[in-house]
């Protein structure tokens, strides 16, 4: 993959795949009439990935830094990164398999960009199984009340973790930018979604 497409180097979608966008631009969006029931939950449902993420960036800080213990820490910390990386690859599945398929079919000259974004997902899920191991051996740590191990453990998390969330944020803002502006061109009934 080239560095205009790779994920974690990327700054956004190449020219030739932002057609729609420049015609329906992000402010354009809340007030826009085809903006449907369905765009906006899913743009909720970003949103809540982008929460989440930040809440569970923001726990791991804390902990790293010493302003929780490591039992507060677990018992918050353990059940929000099973709810966003349970919901995360279960949204990526309908994206692939429901979602996508109906845009390709509506704008051929987007397949490219689709494709790529199915790429994401697959360099994510990866990325979610590393984080998956990397939590394990934290809270695996944790338990062992060695200080230093501990210490590491959430340092290698950490990094882990960053990538993840990282790579994540930039694919959200690129899939909004090439699905969005598709939807308020065609309207979500004449795509087949509502």
């Amino acid at each position: 993959m080239n560095n205009g497409t790779d994920l974690d180097k990327r700054t956004g979608l190449p020219e030739e795949w932002l057609f729609l966008l420049k015609r329906h631009p992000r402010d354009d969006w809340a007030d826009h009439r085809n903006l449907g029931p369905l765009t906006e939950f899913w743009l909720a449902r970003h949103n809540g990935f982008r929460q989440l993420g930040q809440t569970l960036d923001t726990l791991l800080s804390d902990f790293r830094e010493g302003r929780i213990d490591a039992n507060r820490f677990g018992g918050l910390f353990a059940p929000r990164l099973q709810q966003f990386l349970s919901e995360l690859h279960h949204h990526h599945q309908i994206e692939d398999h429901h979602y996508f398929p109906v845009f390709m079919a509506a704008e051929k000259r987007l397949v490219a960009g689709f494709e790529l974004l199915e790429g994401d997902h697959e360099l994510i899920h990866h990325r979610i199984e590393t984080v998956v191991k990397s939590a394990n051996k934290l809270f695996g740590q944790m338990g062992t009340r060695d200080r230093d191990a501990i210490r590491r453990a959430a340092d290698n998390f950490a990094g882990v973790s960053d990538t993840l969330v990282s790579g994540l944020m930039r694919h959200l803002d690129d899939e909004e930018d090439l699905i969005v502006p598709l939807i308020l061109e065609r309207g979500e009934r004449k795509l087949g979604l509502s």
